[in-house]
């Protein structure tokens, strides 16, 4: 029962810190200096499941010892190595010697779209843990 809340609360973790990564894309949309030098690059973060798939048996062994399987992490923050893009406006303050501007690779239409994603995804993960309370508040009203 509990690693169903566990297991809920870490998507929620995770697809909350996806919406900040790309509150941040969006944000800096018109960067064209970080202080790493060059244009900002969109950033993505990368998931991973938090532990294999246990069975039957393995599960209700973590259970009775209240231990939390599965789940999912952020792994890291990867940075898209798609080519940034390039505009021609020599009097930019950072415009190459021949006139070009290098822009961040974010996309905004693809950034609201994740954004969209991110947050179905998180309400999905609310419906799961709603789902899973009703479900033991009605095994408690059973023994009533």
């Amino acid at each position: 029962m509990f690693g169903t809340f566990n297991i809920s609360a870490s998507g929620m973790t995770a697809q909350r810190l996806r919406m900040d990564v790309i509150s941040d894309n969006i944000a800096n949309v018109n960067t064209t200096r970080t202080e790493d030098g060059g244009a900002y690059r969109r950033k993505m973060p990368v998931f991973r499941a938090k532990a294999n798939q246990p069975s039957f048996q393995e599960m209700l062994s973590s259970e009775i010892r209240k231990s939390s399987a599965g789940g999912v992490e952020v792994s890291r923050i990867a940075e898209d190595n798609s080519p940034l893009k390039r505009k021609y406006d020599p009097a930019h303050p950072d415009a190459n010697e021949n006139g070009f501007v290098e822009l961040p690779n974010v996309n905004i239409t693809t950034e609201m779209v994740d954004l969209i994603d991110a947050s179905r995804a998180y309400q999905a993960n609310v419906t799961a843990m709603d789902t899973a309370k009703n479900m033991a508040l009605q095994a408690i009203n059973i023994g009533k």
